[in-house]
């Protein structure tokens, strides 16, 4: 017996907090940079990644709501510029953004928001969830604004508990920072803000005495960080002003259809109503089962503790729970009106400070899974804003029932990041909604070969990207299928259509089909749904290329 408890004590030496936390730490920074490059980039990837190299190298960069904010390409093209342009340094800041989330929970668990048990399983969480590791070894810009947001709302709570302008500061550049990644930033910043701001009047904060000032300053600095991004260093002014603003003699005239920002919402207007890539409103639910179980019903279960207990009914409850043990079950009316407003406030009083915390927790992702359910484009990388506070909902309450449910669903997490991430093959999985396939390996060792190409599609990407430097050179482009003698004029030693639109055979020239890109497809696998949730394999949708190569090349 004293030998056990000598063994406990030594491990509870051994395995501090700090040492459990600096090891998830690790775990996440393992997970989120080995082998970087290990899989071809997405097609946003590519066409981000080439965004950015045309900024370093010809400075041209403007503002189109289709690619959304500036904040990622002025960055990746600052890594180019110091580590030069590949794949691994393009996916280099997205992986640490995701990295620096978990030193963001140590945040909140040092105000004393969260306990230390509830730190180490949300950032474990956080370390390992599928999503999580997946679109923080992605090149767009949902990352970085996820990252922001956390930062905003870590800056908040600090500015509330310690009342020091610092903290504001911090909250507007985070603020800023969010902006200039997308477009859906100032819903997220209404979510945020509306639940500080009813907090404030419901007297749980107060505000610190320099708050107008600070607001001022705040505002300023947004305006001012935004302005200097959105107009590529005042390249581009036209993005704020319009490029109908005029000063003339008869008057100012302003063209407000002619700003970025009016343009923005316009253009994600449009493609809420169109449903370029629509889903039905629960279409995050399936990807959270498929991903993310053991947190989705941790926070399930997290979600209705955390109503039950803010509710009036629940302290009603326990009121009368302690009269009945106190009297032994003999109910008086007396008793009944110990239970009096003047009690239900002072309980409603002495919530526990962390309980804030959740019910915001609950509040900005409840909110956030709504808006995403409502807006018409569907994409998976838009589960990580929903998956952050979820995290945080799943631990609440933590007993070891729930401790128990979330070390086991690790596993489960850990099989998932294997699987989506560190599998050397294509994946029939939905997290990868169109990735370019690992098949294209063979054509670019191909066209590497090759001193004249002819390619006639409209899909080509990510080949720009990799061919970079001598696309203009060796490429000869066509978006439609010419006749044979135009494919074979300059006797190219590669010809590259789609398989679509593409000839039966090409005099003098072998051919061979490849995948250009690939994804799940819901239409051949909806009847073997349960089968394929267990073995994730079956048919999967794909675009595919046909590659003509010149005989005895």
């Amino acid at each position: 017996m004293q030998q056990a408890a000598l063994f406990s004590q030594r491990l509870k030496t051994l395995f501090t907090f700090e040492r459990i936390f600096l090891l998830l730490l690790i775990i996440a920074f393992v997970l989120r940079f080995l082998l970087l490059d290990f899989k071809l980039l997405h097609h946003d990837e590519a066409i981000h990644s080439w965004f950015s190299y045309q900024l370093l190298t010809e400075s041209t960069w403007a503002y189109d709501p289709s690619y959304h904010g500036p904040f990622l390409y002025f960055v990746t093209a600052g890594m180019f510029s110091a580590f030069g342009a590949s794949d691994l340094v393009a996916r280099l800041l997205p992986s640490l953004f995701g990295l620096l989330l978990i030193p963001l929970v140590y945040s909140i668990y040092r105000l004393g928001y969260i306990s230390k048990n509830q730190t180490l399983l949300a950032s474990l969480f956080i370390a390992i969830s599928p999503d999580m590791v997946y679109f923080s070894r992605f090149l767009r810009h949902d990352i970085f604004m996820l990252f922001f947001t956390f930062l905003l709302v870590v800056a908040l709570f600090y500015y509330f508990e310690r009342k020091q302008s610092r903290f504001a500061i911090i909250a507007a550049i985070a603020t800023a920072g969010a902006l200039c990644c997308k477009e859906e930033m100032p819903i997220l910043l209404i979510i945020i803000g509306s639940f500080f701001f009813i907090t404030l009047w419901q007297g749980r904060f107060s505000l610190p005495a320099p708050w107008k000032k600070d607001l001022v300053i705040c505002i300023l600095l947004v305006i001012a960080l935004c302005c200097t991004l959105y107009t590529g260093f005042g390249g581009h002014p036209d993005t704020i002003i319009g490029k109908d603003t005029v000063l003339s003699p008869a008057g100012f005239h302003f063209d407000m259809k002619t700003t970025g920002w009016y343009q923005a919402v316009e253009h994600w207007t449009d493609m809420h109503k169109q449903q370029r890539l629509g889903g039905p409103w629960f279409y995050y639910i399936p990807l959270n089962l498929l991903y993310e179980l053991p947190i989705f019903i941790l926070a399930l279960i997290g979600t209705i503790q955390i109503l039950i207990s803010g509710t009036t009914l629940s302290v009603v409850y326990r009121r009368l729970k302690n009269v009945l043990r106190l009297r032994r079950f003999t109910l008086t009316v007396e008793d009944l009106a110990q239970v009096s407003s003047r009690q239900l406030k002072a309980a409603q009083a002495t919530t526990p400070k962390s309980d804030t915390f959740f019910r915001f927790s609950v509040w900005w992702m409840i909110l956030t899974m709504a808006f995403y359910a409502y807006v018409g484009e569907k994409v998976p990388w838009l589960i990580i804003p929903q998956l952050l506070p979820m995290c945080f909902v799943a631990v609440y309450k933590l007993n070891w029932q729930k401790t128990v449910i979330a070390l086991v669903g690790c596993i489960f997490l850990c099989l998932m990041v294997w699987h989506v991430a560190f599998v050397p093959a294509d994946i029939n999985e939905p997290i990868v909604q169109v990735q370019n396939s690992e098949e294209m390996r063979d054509v670019m060792r191909i066209m590497e070969q090759s001193d004249t190409i002819v390619i006639a599609s409209k899909d080509y990407w990510p080949l720009p990207w990799y061919f970079r430097d001598t696309w203009n050179d060796k490429i000869t482009l066509y978006s439609t299928v010419p006749e044979e003698s135009v494919l074979t004029e300059d006797n190219a030693q590669v010809i590259i259509l789609h398989d679509a639109e593409s000839l039966p055979s090409i005099s003098g020239y072998e051919k061979e089909t490849h995948k250009l890109s690939y994804w799940f497809s819901i239409y051949d696998n909806n009847k073997r749904l349960p089968e394929y949730y267990l073995l994730r394999d079956g048919k999967m949708g794909s675009i595919n290329i046909d590659v003509f190569t010149l005989r005895n090349f």
